[in-house]
């Protein structure tokens, strides 16, 4: 794990005890700290009683703690821990934060922070698997659920490549990147920020902590983005990169990555590692073998011509959008709990559809939409079912995807469940 001296002998407050909590606690104990720990659940408590102090910060005094870290979960803009530590004049912050404070006591090296609506975790996967090609040292942290201080540190030379969300940015002071990267910004999380404004300023935060040596790397396929690359130009903080996914053409040598989306982050992750000074030849590599991430256009096998594509994360109608749009015939497996009542952001690309086959709660919902489009629907209730229903129907050279434009929690635990049962479906066609 990560420890660093800049914590022995301070005190610490974390509140919220998942995987980066459990981290924290653990980094800064091994690094002599003082740590009190409280989660709601007990069975989180547990985890680290005997270890570190059993309290909950809004219940004690908080004067003289050095700061309280909490859990992106924990949201911010409306938990009473934020009025609790402005009183105390402690600030309140994220693992990510710590993970800065350390960094001059770690071996030379050098950080990519990777933020955006949609793509992060691909193009922070990407840019590691790009990074390790060439033999350059790398760990990858952050939201994609890896906690940077549980990682060993790297030795000199290496890189990690942080995939962060705008809650943990909130979170982040201190984070000067030497490549920063803005993949693009739409509505979302609007239940944790005042407005929409709101929520890309936190986005931007990433680039005001940048020395005037550092990158910023930003898209500008949507008006936002473009509006914060002009920002950061103005400001001068770091040496500003725009790129576009209109840069890339043929996408057929990049099986993992198909699709507009794709193209984007492709771009976004070479621009990055030709900053890192990775050669051409080893980009190429990289993005050709790039294997691709669970659930997220995920190739799950090929029967009888027929390519199966596991794409569970996308839980809402922006998020499938892009996925349709990197094939030409799709028998489309959609439905589960529905975040909407429409599918707009998915009907430019309805001529990609064959057919559809819905399940779950939004089932005859998104099945008379796609009815009205003049598309065949299937309603097959259940994931299991529409597999089977696909399959029958599609021919060699289409392509069965699960892209569900729903929450998964009607049928399943959470999308990785979705997705595993997904592929176990596919398996037993036999």
């Amino acid at each position: 794990m990560i420890t660093s001296s800049v914590f022995s002998g301070k005190k610490y407050a974390v509140l919220g005890l998942a995987r980066s909590g459990l981290a924290t606690v653990d980094a800064l104990l091994a690094s002599g700290a003082d740590v009190v720990a409280w989660d709601e659940k007990e069975e989180a408590r547990a985890k680290v009683e005997g270890r570190a102090t059993l309290a909950d910060p809004l219940a004690i005094d908080l004067k003289g703690f050095d700061g309280v870290i909490v859990s992106p979960g924990v949201p911010i803009i409306r938990h009473p821990i934020r009025a609790k530590a402005t009183e105390a004049g402690v600030p309140l912050i994220g693992d990510i934060e710590l993970f800065a404070l350390a960094r001059r006591t770690l071996p030379p090296h050098r950080v990519v922070g990777i933020t955006g609506t949609n793509g992060k975790s691909t193009t922070t996967a990407l840019v590691t698997h790009i990074l390790e090609t060439a033999g350059v040292p790398t760990l990858m942290g952050g939201n994609i659920g890896l906690p940077i201080l549980s990682r060993d540190p790297l030795p000199a030379g290496g890189v990690y490549v942080l995939e962060l969300s705008s809650y943990q940015i909130d979170l982040t002071y201190n984070l000067a990147c030497d490549v920063a990267v803005l993949l693009n910004v739409s509505p979302d999380h609007l239940d944790r920020y005042p407005d929409f404004e709101g929520y890309a300023a936190s986005k931007t935060r990433l680039f005001g902590m940048q020395n005037i040596s550092g990158y910023a790397v930003i898209g500008v396929d949507d008006e936002v983005s473009t509006a914060i690359a002009d920002m950061v130009d103005r400001l001068g903080r770091g040496q500003l990169r725009r790129f576009s996914r209109r840069q890339v053409g043929d996408q057929s040598n990049w099986p993992s990555l198909q699709g507009p989306h794709n193209a984007q982050n492709v771009v976004a992750a070479a621009n990055v590692a030709h900053l890192l000074g990775v050669p051409g030849d080893k980009i190429d590599q990289g993005v050709a073998s790039y294997p691709g991430l669970p659930h997220r256009m995920e190739r799950v096998g090929e029967k009888n011509g027929v390519l199966f594509v596991n794409d569970s994360k996308a839980t809402n109608a922006m998020s499938t959008a892009p996925a349709l749009a990197a094939y030409p015939k799709i028998h489309w497996i959609l439905g589960g709990l529905p975040k909407s009542d429409e599918l707009n952001d998915c009907a430019p690309y309805y001529d990609h559809v064959a057919a559809g086959y819905t399940i779950g709660e939004a089932g005859q919902m998104f099945a008379r939409i796609l009815r009205d489009a003049g598309k065949p629907v299937t309603e097959s209730g259940t994931l299991e079912q529409a597999v089977k229903d696909a399959a029958a129907a599609a021919k060699p050279g289409e392509v069965v995807m699960l892209s569900p434009a729903c929450a998964s929690f009607d049928q399943f635990r959470d999308f990785e469940a979705r997705g595993d049962a997904f592929r176990a479906a596919v398996e037993a066609l036999g």
